[in-house]
């Protein structure tokens, strides 16, 4: 009889614990704006009809209203609505530092945007790398969002793991190491012009998950694209796609000079997962020299994270072949061309632009308006298929 008693209070404690579901925390109360706080801009923030509105305002910049707490790994659930021509977006693991830009928010943003574009769910970097996951990479995401109503957001920021969606429908799939905590924030985008003032943007059912990730985080749809940001990494979905590592972010395995049998000697660095060519006198290949892959490839897709210093001039060179050029100068091959536009002569050279940051060096140019930020990493991007 004890043991029954006993089997029957143990049942029923396991019920009344599965039926307690995910313990989901309001961040939002509806009523009053406690627990936040405005953050670099001057744009209007108010409680209205149980939802945050913020309200558009010339002359100031990107203003943020900020959650006084920071989360690390969470699930977070949200509605939102904007007026048409009103850019926006939900900043999640963003930090606002005195040492960076003076206070400037910086970090993830869940993107909310009504344009034709249609990037709403995308993933941007505000302040730092800009885009990291725009949405012209998953076409039904872009899709998903209505423009003039109530739309419902999710985000899921799980370890390395970014993931968003509107509606239910899945946008983002994102990796990325840069920030693993921080706030929580509704920003109003500033403004350019008049006919911009007084537009809105409003918020409600904002709530977190903290708590038991892994037993209700969404399902992996392999046949959203998958983006890797960890540098000199492979995602599982890379490997099985495929993909290999040309350098493993710490040797010069697989690696040679172009005109010598080992690695150069000097020239050239690797430290903290970086592979760094040093400053030459300006001539073309001295110093270190080019180096080159050991294997040989045909068709291929190569991606390469760069970043240059002022007036710099480098290149990403492919179907090299080492024995054209035995004496001075570079190796001979197509070149993706890396290069300060502003500061170095070259862009100046050649036909139609065709020395250009991102150009088939001196014979197809690129294109005046590529998305390129100074100081930061960029990503090249080169795929080869037959002719």
């Amino acid at each position: 009889m004890k043991k029954r008693i006993l089997l029957m209070v143990t049942l029923v404690a396991m019920l009344t614990s599965c039926a307690q579901g995910p313990k989901w925390q309001d961040l939002f109360n509806g009523e009053n704006l406690d627990g936040w706080e405005k953050l670099n801009g001057t744009a209007e923030y108010k409680v209205e009809d149980g939802a945050i509105v913020g309200i558009s305002q010339l002359n100031t910049p990107n203003t943020f209203l900020a959650t006084n707490k920071n989360y690390d790994d969470f699930i977070l659930e949200f509605e939102f609505k904007v007026d048409d021509g009103l850019n926006s977006g939900v900043q999640f693991r963003s930090l606002s530092l005195p040492e960076f830009q003076e206070g400037r928010v910086h970090g993830y943003q869940f993107e909310i945007d009504p344009s034709e574009r249609a990037w709403t769910g995308g993933v941007y970097d505000e302040a730092r790398r800009g885009w990291l996951y725009p949405l012209n990479y998953n076409p039904e995401g872009q899709q998903a969002f209505k423009n003039g109503e109530w739309n419902k957001a999710r985000i899921e920021a799980i370890g390395n793991s970014i993931r968003t969606w509107v509606n239910d429908v899945p946008c983002a799939d994102l990796l990325d190491s840069t920030t693993a905590s921080g706030f929580i924030a509704l920003q109003v985008h500033s403004i350019g012009n008049a006919e911009q003032e007084g537009k809105s943007v409003a918020w409600r059912n904002i709530r977190i998950l903290t708590e038991e990730l892994e037993q209700y985080r969404m399902p992996e749809k392999s046949d959203v694209k998958q983006i890797n940001q960890i540098a000199n990494t492979l995602s599982e979905r890379e490997a099985a796609d495929g993909w290999v590592l040309l350098w493993d972010g710490k040797s010069s395995d697989g690696w040679r000079g172009a005109k010598q049998d080992s690695f150069p000697e000097a020239g050239w660095s690797m430290a903290d997962g970086i592979l760094k060519v040093h400053k030459s006198d300006g001539g073309e290949s001295t110093n270190g020299g080019d180096i080159v892959t050991t294997r040989l490839y045909k068709d291929f897709m190569l991606k390469v994270d760069f970043r240059i210093t002022e007036g710099a001039n480098s290149g990403i060179k492919y179907f090299v072949d080492t024995d054209l050029n035995k004496g001075q100068g570079s190796a001979i091959g197509c070149e993706f061309q890396i290069l300060d536009d502003r500061r170095h002569p070259d862009a100046k050279m050649g036909k139609d632009g065709n020395r250009t940051l991102g150009s088939l060096y001196d014979l197809i140019p690129a294109p005046a308006d590529k998305p390129f930020r100074s100081g930061f990493f960029n990503t090249a991007m080169v795929v080869v298929e037959g002719n």
